[in-house]
């Protein structure tokens, strides 16, 4: 293996570059791919300019982790060629060998990818999928000399996530990928990985302000019941988020092994836009995009990772020689909440390991109308626990990575029923006239209070609320002065009813 920096600790005089998230060294990199737990290593697949950081020359990036907190970077795992770029795919343990890509017993690793045929290519202008396999565990690769093994003639058929189903209708490979500019996922049944059968389409439903893309399907336990299974399919769109630009949706249902049937929430058909805030967002934020879900996770656990920008400003943001991260790992479940299933998310890791120092708290407190500064509390990378129960503020919450007065408001609006992170003066914002942003999620309390975990790196706020039942995701760039960590609430008071700090590194 050709390891080539570990990225979260490499030194470097870029404010902006993340201790807690993954970023390339110094090249581009947006969605992941190919997400694998594989002889205990998560290995990290993702779409990466290796000569530049704007996006180009897609090929396939590749990274490892022991414990999905810190990541190693090697090298370009599946390149672009004269004919190709590598776009968006997904990675499978073909343990029995289907493929006959191995003549070992552990079986191969499987990539199944998207071919963009290249101008002049035999294949021009069209997108189809392909394979490539490793035989060392998933650092070298070879490209399947049949490719492409599945090819319907389109210029929009990408993003192919495979899984192995077993079920009452048999024992196969199912590909699940999109037709995207039809707002379509489209179902395909394997037995080898080269030869696929149509199955079924899904779609168009929900939010279809723009083309779908990165698509996955995976059965979860409701409330942890195992004999209570339902089927999650998770489509990410761009634009015709809840806020604008990039974000992902997802819908619960029943897969047969023929056909993803939604529970009766969906909306077929083309979408109304006054209706986004009804849909089931992945993320309310910005910049949480084309998530997908390791296979092979340990313990049956659904882990997801997404990419952490938003198409509207991706190219731009101000860092270097690096450009955009990844989110945070997320372990996600399926609970009801007021008779309601919906999807839960926690971040995954032992957030224990990396606690610095000592951890400041704070009692019972009540804030009255204005801003006050929490010393002792600030810093750059933190969590932050902190329970609200409301009363007659208009609005309330936390400034973080601030200067005292102004910084990344994360707020809430009891009686809108909202959640909110205005980031308009959250730092560096003038690189892109999108950037500057109010985003809201809808927000209850429960049992009289709002509960919220939230993560600070150096460029970026990932904010879990009501035990992560909403989650928001937002890109920030702050001065590196800026570490004051400040509660506030305005028209009123509110009340602190517990608040830790945890200094991460």
């Amino acid at each position: 293996m050709d390891t080539l920096t570990t990225s979260n600790t490499a030194a470097t005089a870029d404010i902006y570059r993340p201790a807690l998230h993954y970023a390339a060294r110094n090249t581009w990199l947006n969605d992941p791919n190919g997400l694998i737990f594989h002889n205990g290593l998560y290995h990290l697949y993702y779409q990466n300019n290796p000569l530049g950081n704007v996006w180009g020359n897609m090929s396939w990036g590749h990274a490892t982790s022991t414990d999905l907190l810190t990541w190693t970077e090697h090298a370009v795992a599946i390149a672009c060629d004269e004919n190709e770029d590598i776009f968006s795919g997904s990675i499978v343990h073909d343990r029995h060998n289907t493929s006959g890509f191995s003549a070992g017993s552990d079986g191969p690793l499987v990539a199944v990818y998207t071919s963009a045929f290249k101008p002049g290519s035999l294949h021009e202008g069209v997108q189809a999928q392909s394979l490539a396999y490793s035989l060392d565990g998933g650092y070298t690769w070879t490209k399947h000399g049949g490719n492409p093994v599945l090819n319907r003639g389109s210029a929009e058929f990408r993003d192919p996530k495979v899984l192995r189903y077993d079920g009452g209708a048999g024992s196969y490979w199912v590909m699940v990928a999109v037709e995207a500019t039809d707002f379509q996922v489209v179902l395909y049944k394997s037995d080898d990985l080269k030869n696929w059968e149509l199955l079924s389409t899904f779609g168009p439903a929900n939010a279809t302000g723009g083309v779908w893309e990165c698509p996955d399907l995976f059965p979860l336990p409701v409330d942890g019941d195992p004999e209570n299974l339902k089927w999650v399919l998770t489509v990410n769109l761009n634009p015709g988020g809840p806020n604008r630009g990039s974000a992902g949706q997802y819908f619960i249902g029943d897969f047969d092994g023929t056909t993803f049937i939604p529970d009766s929430t969906v909306t077929e058909g083309f979408q109304d836009p006054d209706r986004l805030g009804e849909y089931q967002w992945l993320d309310w934020g910005r910049d949480y995009y084309a998530a997908v879900s390791f296979s092979d996770a340990p313990d049956n656990r659904r882990l997801m990772i997404a990419w952490m920008n938003n198409w509207e400003y991706a190219n731009h943001i101000p860092t270097t020689p690096w450009r955009s991260p990844m989110s945070l790992a997320r372990e996600i479940s399926l609970q009801t909440r007021d008779g309601n299933v919906c999807l839960v998310q926690q971040p995954a890791g032992d957030w224990t390991a990396l606690a610095d120092r000592d951890t400041y708290r704070l009692a019972e407190t009540t804030i009255n109308d204005g801003v006050q500064v929490l010393k002792s509390a600030e810093g750059t990378v933190q969590r932050i626990d902190v329970s609200f129960t409301p009363g007659s503020a208009e609005e309330f919450g936390l400034i973080l990575r601030g200067d005292g007065v102004t910084g990344t408001r994360v707020g809430i609006r009891s009686s809108e029923g909202t959640l909110f992170v205005d980031r308009r003066k959250s730092g560096q914002t003038d690189f892109h006239d999108s950037f500057p942003s109010i985003d809201t999620a809808p927000l209850q309390a429960a049992s009289g209070s709002y509960d919220l975990t939230i993560f600070v790196d150096r460029c970026s706020v990932e904010v879990f609320a009501q035990y992560g039942r909403v989650t928001m995701t937002e890109l920030i760039f702050p001065a590196e002065t800026s570490t004051s960590l400040s509660v506030y609430a305005t028209g009123g008071a509110a009340t602190i009813t517990s608040l830790q700090v945890t200094q991460l590194s």
